[in-house]
């Protein structure tokens, strides 16, 4: 496309209210903070999302409160949780597991990388986000799939919620060695739903 009809392309295209934009530009955002920390630049992630540098500021006040969106939005639960509830139901329980469990493993991965990226190159952490605490995403992510367990309810040998619970345990801490892989999301499921024997030793 030549660069006129990119101009005409963006002429025609509907105009962004201001809270979509914000969106958008923390959606670009994210990742270029997961790789920089703090020390991206808004002119590194204005020619990310395409914009001019001046755009983003006309929808956030400055590099911090940017950088606070971002944070914000990496620890919610929400998106996971719509990955959750678009899981087929009619699936098998082992398949259902082992789609909500590579969502949660994203979620955790994008967690962890805009955190860590933050936290270990040198730049300014930024404080307290607004919206659900820890304990409140756990409880909201642990909900929805509690929903999943519950086609199966009378199969299992806890309630759904409890064995939710157990599921998160063995997904969140899984042992980390160096001459071993992580499990695949199907590995670990069937981990979790048959144990550690094989075969006839189940």
């Amino acid at each position: 496309m030549t660069p006129q009809e990119n101009r005409t392309a963006r002429r025609r295209a509907p105009a962004m209210s201001p809270e979509q934009r914000r969106e958008m530009i923390v959606r670009t955002a994210i990742p270029l903070i997961a790789e920089y920390g703090s020390a991206v630049t808004t002119a590194k992630i204005a020619r990310a999302a395409g914009i001019g540098e001046g755009t983003i500021f006309r929808v956030f006040a400055d590099k911090e409160e940017l950088i606070q969106s971002c944070v914000a939005e990496a620890l919610s639960p929400d998106h996971a949780i719509r990955e959750l509830d678009a899981i087929d139901m009619a699936q098998p329980l082992a398949d259902r597991l082992a789609e909500a469990a590579e969502a949660l493993q994203a979620h955790l991965a994008r967690m962890g990388a805009v955190m860590g990226s933050l936290g270990h190159r040198g730049g300014k952490h930024p404080g307290t986000v607004r919206g659900a605490g820890r304990e409140e995403s756990m409880s909201r992510l642990r909900a929805a799939l509690a929903d999943l367990l519950e086609p199966d309810r009378a199969t299992l040998r806890r309630p759904p919620e409890q064995i939710a619970a157990l599921f998160f345990g063995l997904l969140f801490t899984q042992p980390r060695t160096d001459d071993e892989p992580d499990l695949t999301p199907s590995e670990l499921v069937e981990v979790f739903l048959h144990g550690a024997l094989a075969g006839e030793g189940r």
